[in-house]
């Protein structure tokens, strides 16, 4: 009896130590964690149909979040404050609570995440998922690193709130000037409002204002044969008929479709209409930045900097882009092009709702190019797998610039962009990306200074 008794004691102190052992078993939070979680809020963005300047300021705001609680903890990375508007220090943590602060980081991430879409159940049910194992391998920490990291997400979230984004959702509506010819009309099949008229009221992240890089000018609106303008909308109709008789296998139409990223496309089938959905030209270079971390095995915090990095880029190059388009109020391509050569001619890609003047993927995809190069060097080589989820091959690219390039050509490939929105679209966007990288400093050494002789 007494044996027993020794053996059942053994028994209850070993399971107890196995326990405290379990308890203290360490957390460990990977680069592909904080994937996941990108991944989510873009596969909720898709679901929630958000447009793509909206869709730039979700991604924003979480990795700011996070990679402040990382930067406040690991030397090799500063502080965005002082050199992102109006962004205060986030709180410190209690001195003598226990943190695992990649844990915090990537709580302030989903917590933010969550506040900007609209599916939020979507995001709480990856979150809810996390925590359990979280909580299993150790709850004291976890506990500890969860209250911080929604502490600075409360943080984060006034400043966010400040950006004047709750204003513009009240702000009026576009006014279609329909007896001005040279302006911008609703488009076919779904004939919808310019979508985010007030953008350029937005609040910029790195860019000092929404006019900081105003573009040139499009040339005089002319409809006579041989003017610079008539040349640039000949040149769009004439790509278009060249596609349609080439077919499906054509490398423009390839291009086009790969770069599409309409996050609503109408599709009219006799009386019923139905959207498709995609991820928007933001989310791609999101999902390039993904591709560009993994293939350099890049840890939780560098993965980060370069989400926190690229989205600021996307964000202020919309707020750019968005200035202009309503500024300069220019007719699409297709409208013209229906009313003065051929009715019945229609672009390879649907003409998304809001003016044409400058191209929105030319710029997004020049600023995202110029801080991903920043990161990981020129002539990165890569396979863009990001549209596969749509049906469509991986395509290949010899560095970002290049993939930035083919993204701006492949508007004019798709009927609705003119050549000069392209063009000057690319240059705004580089350039700002270039100050963006000359001007935001996140890395502590060297490193980025070496990679930014590269791109000058």
């Amino acid at each position: 009896m007494k044996k027993i008794t020794v053996l059942f004691t053994f028994a209850v102190l070993y399971i107890s130590c196995s326990n405290e052992i379990k308890k203290e078993e360490p957390i460990v939070i990977s680069a592909e964690d904080l994937h996941a979680s990108v991944d989510k809020v873009t596969e909720i963005m898709i679901h929630d149909i958000f447009s793509p300047p909206v869709a730039s300021r979700i991604f924003a705001y979480p990795n700011i979040a996070a990679y402040e609680i990382v930067a406040a903890n690991n030397d090799e990375y500063l502080s965005l404050v002082g050199q992102v508007t109006d962004l205060t220090p986030i709180p410190k943590p209690d001195s003598i609570t226990a943190i695992n602060y990649d844990l915090s980081a990537l709580v302030a991430h989903m917590e933010l995440s969550k506040r900007l879409i609209f599916s939020e159940d979507r995001m709480e049910a990856l979150r809810d998922s996390l925590y359990a194992v979280w909580e299993h391998k150790n709850p004291t920490i976890f506990e500890n690193s969860k209250t911080y990291g929604l502490k600075v997400a409360d943080h984060i979230g006034v400043w966010m709130n400040k950006d004047n984004y709750p204003q513009t959702r009240t702000m009026p509506k576009f006014t279609v000037n329909v007896d001005d010819p040279t302006r911008w009309q609703p488009t076919p099949p779904a004939y919808m409002d310019g979508i985010e008229p007030h953008w350029n009221k937005i609040r910029p992240f790195v860019i000092d204002s929404a006019q900081q890089f105003k573009p040139t000018p499009p040339v005089p609106f002319s409809m006579k044969e041989g003017s610079d303008f008539y040349r640039e909308l000949k040149e769009v109709y004439d790509i278009g008929k060249k596609i349609e008789e080439t077919g499906d296998d054509s490398d423009e139409i390839k291009i086009a479709q790969f770069w599409d990223c309409n996050p609503y496309v109408s599709v009219t089938r006799g009386h019923l209409m139905f959207a498709t959905k995609k991820i928007t030209p933001g989310a791609h270079w999101i999902g390039i930045t993904k591709i560009a971390s993994r293939k350099t095995n890049s840890d939780f915090d560098k993965t980060l900097y370069a989400y926190t990095k690229t989205s600021m880029a996307i964000a202020d190059g919309f707020i750019s882009c968005w200035d202009e388009k309503y500024r300069s109020n220019l007719i699409r391509p297709e409208t013209l092009i229906n009313q003065h050569i051929d009715d019945a001619w229609k672009p390879v890609l649907q003409t998304p709702p809001f003016p044409e003047y400058t191209s929105g993927h030319s710029v997004v995809s020049g600023a995202a190019s110029i801080a991903l190069t920043s990161i990981f060097g020129d002539d990165f080589a890569f396979d863009d797998d990001t549209e596969l989820a749509y049906g469509l091959p991986v395509r290949s690219f010899d560095s970002f610039n290049e993939a930035a390039a083919e993204a701006a050509i492949s508007r004019m490939y798709g009927g609705i962009h003119y050549r000069m929105a392209i063009e000057v679209g690319l240059k705004q966007g580089r350039e700002l990306g270039r100050f963006i990288v000359d001007n935001l400093k996140m890395e502590a050494d060297q490193r980025v200074a070496e990679n930014r002789q590269n791109i000058n």
